[in-house]
């Protein structure tokens, strides 16, 4: 993968900034990526094995809160965060774009879909975060099932514990990642060691927790509080997910697939949360988000 710049910096309308970063073809067919928690801008530099596709134009902004992006609270919400996508598109002189994203950055690309379906070409979610209702998170881990239940009802608690699950994956990376694989399945745990994903995913989370956890925090918060009317989504939303996914659990999925109107579902059979890592499976989620003969370029 081509990395073209992983630091440019956009000044938005109210004074804060949004970090991003820009990979692959610079004349390619556009495509705005989010990405996960605790990820950042770089996750889409570090995967290995280049698995996007030729004549595609990665755009990857740091969510609020990650890398170098603003958090500010009342402000940065799911309900805004079109706002930031169109002011990030126009300052690149791109009209019609692709959306993607996988784990925490799903709400957001979902976001889009409901706010702004006339700028978008296509919709994609990998394992995706949505509501939290009894049906959704009954195959869940328990911690996180824990963690999306009381964040709310805490929020100064959870400020704490994320600001220490920072500290910790800053400072001792090696101790972090053997508490949270606690959250994944026994599958999941095999396929992390064996994808080597701590090793090429540590610059990555790093640059995530930059800002000391705030943005995991309001992640956390996401699934109690989901703002966004599924059923009143106007654009076809494409989702992928692993059946053996318990960190965002497989019912999860199933209930997004449900409730959106225009949706296409894919169910992998043997896998969990770290499908999306294995080799060129994420050239084959694009390929499908953008075909290479229907979307406009970004110019």
């Amino acid at each position: 993968m081509r990395t073209l710049r992983d630091d440019n910096i956009l000044k938005l309308p109210d004074g804060r900034q949004l970090g991003y970063g820009e990979y692959g073809d610079p004349n390619g067919k556009p495509f705005i990526l989010f990405h996960g928690n605790p990820n950042s801008r770089l996750l889409w530099g570090v995967i290995p094995g280049s698995p996007f596709l030729p004549g595609t134009r990665l755009i990857a902004p740091d969510r609020p809160g990650f890398g170098l992006t603003d958090f500010k609270e009342g402000v940065t919400t799911l309900e805004n965060w079109h706002n930031d996508v169109i002011a990030l598109a126009d300052s690149l002189g791109i009209k019609k774009f692709a959306v993607f994203g996988p784990s925490g950055g799903g709400p957001f690309a979902l976001a889009c879909a409901w706010k702004i379906p006339e700028r978008l070409t296509s919709v994609g979610v990998f394992a995706s975060v949505g509501p939290f209702l009894p049906e959704t998170v009954v195959n869940a881990s328990p911690t996180v099932r824990t963690l999306w239940k009381y964040a709310p009802r805490l929020p100064g608690l959870f400020r704490v514990q994320m600001r220490f699950f920072a500290w910790l994956a800053r400072y001792f990376p090696n101790l972090y990642v053997r508490m949270i694989l606690t959250e994944f399945s026994e599958t999941d745990r095999k396929d992390y060691a064996r994808l080597k994903v701590a090793d090429f995913l540590r610059p990555d989370r790093s640059e995530g927790f930059r800002q000391r956890g705030i943005c995991t925090w309001y992640d956390a918060m996401i699934p109690a509080t989901w703002p966004i009317p599924l059923k009143e989504i106007k654009i076809k939303v494409f989702l992928w997910q692993g059946k053996e996914d318990i960190s965002v659990p497989f019912a999860m999925g199933r209930y997004i697939a449900e409730q959106i109107p225009d949706f296409e579902a894919t169910f992998i059979n043997g896998f969990g949360h770290f499908w999306i890592f294995e080799h060129k499976h994420m050239g084959e989620m694009l390929e499908v988000l953008v075909p290479p003969s229907s979307s406009p370029r970004s110019k």
